[in-house]
């Protein structure tokens, strides 16, 4: 079978982990550090830090913001669980919103409409890679009109003076928005480097900090890296110099920080990011598109228009015509055929827990819609041109098969 996203494992990858192991240091340690640098110089962020996974990194932003019961997070419908998971840890109120009909992304409009004063957060999310429209976000939280609705309940919330934008770019690293690269482009940006993402560490993830000049990063980088190490105010490094043993604890922190394991793999993918994996990624979306694009029974993805560029994360494909049964049976159809293929993703108000808080996915029609009809292909980086052209003609017979 044809795998659906296999993470790029060679030779360099295990001897920049075999580095590690023998070294003797494979917690939080030198490696991390270089790869929070590496990744500072390669986004244009003012400091950035690297924790144990993308949902730490959010949930530890919010609670740096003080969400609390009471208040509210816009979230868009069309996400992964993490994205409003995290709001429910902090105790706060998920707001979700509809998406785009285009770029699946969270719509604009609808974060206007769903904004009120306990509004304290918006987590937009680069679904698949593509940049939101930050400018159109950015523009919207300083407004006059919507900065007089916002109620700072603590020092860093009054220091702000407006909704935080925290971009869930769990998709989208080496994605362009307007000739930046994600990672700068609003207050706070949160990567993922799970396993099936463009850019792995296994597990891991990194917090890019780019907040306005009243905030000093340095000042802020300190503050996180004790809260994502149980309020320790040295981290295991610094207590290993002769003498300097002793240390506090200065708050109830979290168990966040990235080994220096997962950043020695991270350090070798970043090298070739930008050059290697991601010219390869993009080949293989133009690919697909060239071969789907006589169909005239699909929806190809929107990758790239004027503004933006896609980190070329997952290709999402739509059918148009059809209902969620028969997006079903086309992908049934696939899979007998030996190509893995996914779906991104059942938008939350359908899931379990948030349905039984009241969540109802008819609220948001566009995202249902998006869903009910997207079948996600295969996007690797070992993926041979042999490969893409059999993932193509496939979902072709599938798709004959079962709409004409």
């Amino acid at each position: 079978m044809i795998p659906f996203s296999p993470p790029r494992t060679d030779e360099k990858t295990i001897e920049a982990v075999s580095e590690v192991l023998r070294s003797g240091w494979i917690t939080t340690g030198p490696k991390t550090r270089e790869f929070e640098q590496k990744l500072t110089e390669y986004t244009g962020a003012d400091k950035t830090l690297c924790v144990s996974s993308a949902s730490a990194g959010l949930e530890l932003m919010l609670r740096w913001f003080g969400v609390k019961e009471g208040d509210e997070v816009i979230v868009p419908a069309y996400t992964y669980a993490a994205s409003a998971n995290v709001v429910v840890h902090c105790g706060a109120k998920v707001v979700f919103v509809d998406s785009n009909s285009d770029d699946f992304n969270i719509s604009i409009e609808k974060i206007r409409a769903a904004i009120t004063s306990n509004t304290k957060v918006i987590i937009p999310v680069d679904i698949g890679g593509m940049p939101c429209d930050y400018d159109a976000i950015n523009e919207l939280v300083k407004s006059s009109e919507i900065c007089s609705k916002f109620q700072p309940t603590n020092d860093t919330q009054k220091k702000l003076g407006r909704i935080l934008v925290l971009s869930d770019a769990a998709h989208s690293i080496g994605g362009i928005y307007k000739g930046q690269r994600c990672g700068i482009l609003t207050d706070i940006t949160v990567f993922s480097f799970h396993a099936v993402k463009n850019l792995t560490t296994a597990e891991g993830g990194a917090i890019c900090l780019k907040l306005p000049s009243d905030f000093d990063p340095e000042e802020e980088y300190q503050k996180l890296n004790i809260k994502a190490l149980h309020g320790q105010n040295k981290d295991a490094l610094s207590k290993m110099k002769i003498g300097n043993w002793r240390y506090d604890i200065v708050e109830a922190g979290y168990k966040y920080n990235m080994t220096d394991i997962m950043a020695a793999i991270g350090l070798v993918e970043l090298e070739r990011y930008e050059n290697d994996m991601l010219r390869r990624r993009s080949f293989i979306f133009d690919r697909y598109s060239e071969l789907l694009s006589p169909c005239k029974h699909l929806q190809l993805p929107l990758y790239k228009d004027e503004s933006r560029t896609s980190s070329y994360h997952v290709y999402l494909l739509r059918i148009n015509g059809i209902n969620e049964v028969k997006r079903d049976l086309i992908i049934e159809e696939i899979y007998k055929n030996e190509v893995a293929v996914n779906v991104h993703f059942t938008p939350l108000p359908m899931m379990t827990f948030y349905k039984n808080l009241g969540y109802k996915i008819k609220d948001f029609p566009v995202a249902y819609d998006n869903y009910s009809r997207e079948i996600s292909l295969p996007v690797y980086y070992d993926l041979t041109d042999e490969n893409i052209d059999i993932v193509a003609s496939t979902v072709l017979s599938a798709i004959q098969k079962h709409c004409e």
